[in-house]
Order: C-alpha cells, then structure tokens, then sequence
C-alpha cells in the first residue's frame, strides 16, 4: 500500500491571549512557522493577540 501524502494546508485554532477562552479556525500552510495575529475579541470588546494552538481530533 502507498503512503497517504500530507497535506499542504493545516487547520489551526487561534486562542486569545486575554484568557476568554475565545478562538478563531484558520487554515494555514504547513511549512510556515505557527501562527500569531491580532484580531477582534467580542468578550473584552477589543483587538488582543491570538497564539496558535493544537486542535483536537
């Protein structure tokens, strides 16, 4: 049997880092490092950085 190929896009989940528990699901590609932007936090109301972090399967 031949080897199932990876693929080139991952899911990721982005987590707040003002400790909501909010997140956001991004596609990212998989050779590039992990993720980190700022976006939009609806429970402090305001932009905050958001970390990449593990899905679960």
């Amino acid at each position: 049997m031949a080897k199932k190929a990876k693929a080139r896009v991952i899911l990721v989940k982005l987590l707040s880092t003002a400790g909501t528990g909010y997140n956001y699901i991004k596609a990212r590609p998989r050779a590039n490092p992990k993720l980190s932007m700022m976006k939009y936090d609806p429970m402090v109301k305001q932009h905050v950085l958001f970390n990449e972090t593990k899905m679960k399967k």
